[in-house]
């Protein structure tokens, strides 16, 4: 039963809806806007129901059954730590880079990222699915032992975390190939999806503001659903030939009640031309 509860759900998000995205709320724990975030002098938003669950007891990830909604991604990311971002996450300073890597992340700020691979409708690999404009969903299948991610923003990308037990690929094996999502397994810990992945390649950029990785990314998200209306997002990157030491950062992000994605393809609709600089 739980399964076609969610094949129905997600025949109807294949509309897949694009918004522009919320500017953050003070805290954690509220809903998400159309109108943006609380300004000075701004009114509190009304607190937030408790997250929908399962049977077994933990969250659901997307709407509760007979309702709509989406993550609306967009905003906040790995480093600093105003807006949506942790409060434990690192200034842009004390990312532990490698020569070289900080010496390419300078480079890409000084030309206004003029190369972000997003700009040209390529998918958005890691934690920069988790920021990209226009929203995510986030469905579990029960039965499936998986948990599917889509993407609103970009070429619309979707990807599959397996929670079945599986190990990852070996890389030795002549058939693994290297992508922009990378081979992903999970589990509950709790109230938290622990989700690692490796197998990335280097044809994307992890994060809006351009850090760079290696094919030895190893990402480990933990994705938390505080209460109906926030979800939060925390990704450790551990890739020891571009990071001196691995380091962490993420955001929150907020729910969109009651309405579900649009139809848009990044490939016949850039929204993100302004950073075709120089081209």
């Amino acid at each position: 039963m739980r399964l076609s509860i969610l094949t129905v759900s997600l025949l109807t998000a294949g509309a897949l809806l694009a918004q522009p995205p919320a500017a953050a709320p003070a805290k954690p724990g509220v809903a998400g806007s159309r109108t943006g975030g609380l300004g000075a002098g701004a009114a509190a938003r009304p607190p937030s129901a408790p997250a929908p669950r399962w049977p077994d007891g933990h969250p659901m990830l997307s709407a509760a059954p007979g309702k709509l909604g989406f993550w609306n991604a967009g905003t906040g990311g790995l480093t600093g730590k105003n807006g949506m971002n942790l409060p434990t996450n690192l200034d842009i300073g004390e990312v532990p880079f490698q020569p070289w890597a900080k010496a390419l992340y300078e480079e890409r700020r000084r030309d206004q990222q003029k190369n972000d691979p997003h700009a040209r409708c390529m998918p958005p690999g890691g934690p920069r699915q988790f920021h990209t404009p226009y929203g995510l969903q986030i469905y579990e299948l029960p039965e499936m032992k998986r948990v599917l991610v889509l993407s609103g923003g970009g070429p619309r990308t979707w990807r599959e975390i397996f929670l079945d037990g599986r190990p990852h690929p070996s890389e030795d094996d002549g058939n693994f190939v290297h992508g922009f999502l990378g081979h992903s397994v999970g589990k509950w810990e709790g109230d938290t999806l622990v989700i690692d992945t490796i197998g990335f390649n280097e044809q994307f950029w992890f994060a809006r503001a351009g850090y760079p990785h290696t094919e030895s990314l190893h990402l480990i998200e933990r994705i938390t659903r505080v209460d109906y209306n926030t979800l939060k997002y925390e990704a450790t990157i551990d890739d020891p030939k571009a990071y001196t030491k691995p380091w962490t950062g993420g955001h929150y992000i907020y729910w969109t009640p009651d309405e579900d994605f649009e139809e848009y393809f990044c490939q016949g609709n850039n929204r993100d031309a302004e950073h075709l600089v120089g081209q």
